[in-house]
């Protein structure tokens, strides 16, 4: 399928999404960095325990290389090159053994790298990422590189960076800027240091919550007339990009990675039925037998939770706003409820709609002594935290991505990555799935930097089932799985073509 450019085409199809969603970060600016000291004195309780890694690199990392930023060291790679800011280059071997595990469980990435590299389908491309920076995204950039392309990558989240992998990645030749533990003025910094480069311009946006394409039209809009398209993959990012689409401002092409089938029935549904036991267990060592919990949002995301919570034995109630989830889960033997009828009883509050505000201060002031709270969702928007960060209630460090908050009369709940994502907060998630979405990304980026003048508009497109169909045939075999052909009488009865695709578009799976 990859010795022909024109089989990467996709079909000429856009969705509109009428919802209105307000930048989350409209009001930051990008402020003076602020010094050594200032920096630091943002809170302990994220710039010291937090930038510890889960992983088994963490442990490389001395105390005083702990206390100072990245952004006050001067790092050169074995080559000699300092462009890139990493937690401590010193790493980058154990990362690289990281990449290199990954590599086993990401099959479709490798195929797709060997398949086209002697092609070089992204020969030119500038690629700026901004994604969560494990060794599968590290995978993919170097799939991405293998393919002609040119990379700059930062960080999505301040808590999911593996800091031996950026080292890796670094090390490598690849301009990184992300650790783990960032503050939000590094965020902004580190994403403003791929973006503005003197002799360099990216043609390609590769997103993961919109916050990169959002500082692009804020800092540097002119640079769109030279970039070609965006690809984004989460549910905020899309939300975004319709958002500026419906009001006339999006200047270029963008692929929505999220909805395709391969990104929300394996990615969305698989890895958080895996991950969320694991941040969970890794961040309170609980037993989840007969603990109540409650699970806003049945989408996805929402449903792989709550699988896996009925699985250990949890007593699981679900929230929805939308009348079909709600009936999903109904029939799925949850209890559907509202917040307010069960948050003075349950031990976990699990967060997964997208949405802000989902967990109030008045909620948080009604839970239970001991009860935990975190978030699945992309955006850190879903719990106010804010509210809580007042004189009378007292914030206490327990471990890296675990704080107490502690009311007046001693009651306390658990905070988990302070509402921030928890499976790459906290833990891990399972390579195999995240090669799916991956390959999903790389096909979409091929797809939008070949596409000849004209295939696509000033819109949001999702991908055709076709390549749905193609991604999902390159990781069968790691199963040994044998697919079933259609005869020519058969093809013929359902008016296919034998080679798919295999369902219509408004299929839903």
């Amino acid at each position: 399928m990859l010795n022909n450019k024109k089989k990467y085409n996709v079909n000429d199809n856009s969705e509109n999404n009428s919802q209105q969603i307000q930048f989350a970060d409209q009001k930051r600016e990008f402020n003076k960095r602020p010094t050594k000291i200032g920096r630091r004195s943002l809170s302990r309780s994220i710039s010291q325990s937090s930038t510890d890694s889960y992983s088994s690199a963490a442990s490389y990392t001395d105390s005083s290389d702990d206390e100072t930023s990245p952004r006050d060291k001067q790092q050169k790679n074995s080559k000699g090159s300092g462009d890139f800011c990493v937690k401590n280059i010193k790493q980058a071997e154990f990362g690289r053994r990281e990449i290199e595990i990954a590599e086993q469980e990401m099959p479709a990435l490798m195929a797709l790298r060997k398949r086209a590299q002697g092609e070089k389908p992204l020969s030119g491309a500038k690629i700026v990422g901004c994604t969560h920076i494990t060794a599968q995204t590290a995978v993919l950039i170097e799939t991405l590189g293998a393919l002609g392309a040119q990379c700059r990558w930062a960080a999505c989240n301040i808590y999911s960076t593996l800091n031996e992998v950026a080292a890796a990645l670094a090390e490598s030749g690849f301009p990184v800027f992300s650790w783990k533990g960032e503050s939000e003025d590094d965020f902004w910094w580190c994403i403003d240091r791929c973006v503005n480069v003197e002799g360099w311009q990216p043609n390609m946006i590769l997103d993961d919550g919109g916050d990169l394409t959002h500082w692009i039209y804020k800092k540097y809009p002119n640079m769109f007339k030279k970039i070609k398209g965006i690809v984004e993959e989460s549910v905020t990012g899309v939300h975004r990009l319709y958002q500026l689409s419906k009001a006339g401002k999006l200047c270029v092409p963008a692929m929505n990675v999220n909805d395709s089938v391969t990104k929300q029935k394996f990615d969305n549904l698989y890895c958080c039925r895996e991950s969320i036991l694991d941040g969970l267990k890794r961040t309170t060592d609980m037993m989840f037998g007969g603990k109540q919990v409650v699970v806003c949002g049945y989408g996805e995301v929402g449903k792989g939770c709550c699988a896996a919570l009925k699985a250990m034995g949890s007593i699981v109630y679900v929230t929805e706003i939308d009348p079909i989830c709600a009936l999903q889960a109904c029939m799925d033997g949850f209890r559907l409820v509202k917040l307010n009828e069960v948050i003075r009883q349950v031990d976990i509050v699990i967060t997964c709609t997208g949405n802000k505000n989902v967990v109030t201060r008045e909620h948080l002031d009604r839970m239970k002594n001991g009860c935990i709270v975190c978030n699945m969702g992309h955006s850190n928007t879903e719990i106010d935290v804010a509210s809580l960060r007042t004189p009378e209630l007292t914030w206490e460090r327990v471990r890296s991505q675990v704080d107490h908050v502690i009311w007046p009369d001693g009651k306390r709940i658990v905070l988990l990555a302070e509402g921030r994502l928890l499976n790459l907060s906290c833990s891990t998630v399972p390579t195999f799935v995240l090669s799916i979405t991956a390959t999903t990304q790389a096909l979409a980026l091929i797809e939008l930097y070949n596409a000849p003048e004209g295939r696509y508009k000033q819109d949001v497109y999702l991908l055709p089932k076709k390549m749905d169909e193609y991604v999902a045939s390159l990781h069968l075999p790691t199963f040994d799985a044998h697919l079933t052909e259609l005869s020519d009488e058969q093809a013929k009865y359902l008016g296919l073509n034998k080679n798919g695709p295999f369902k219509p578009n408004y299929y839903r799976y």
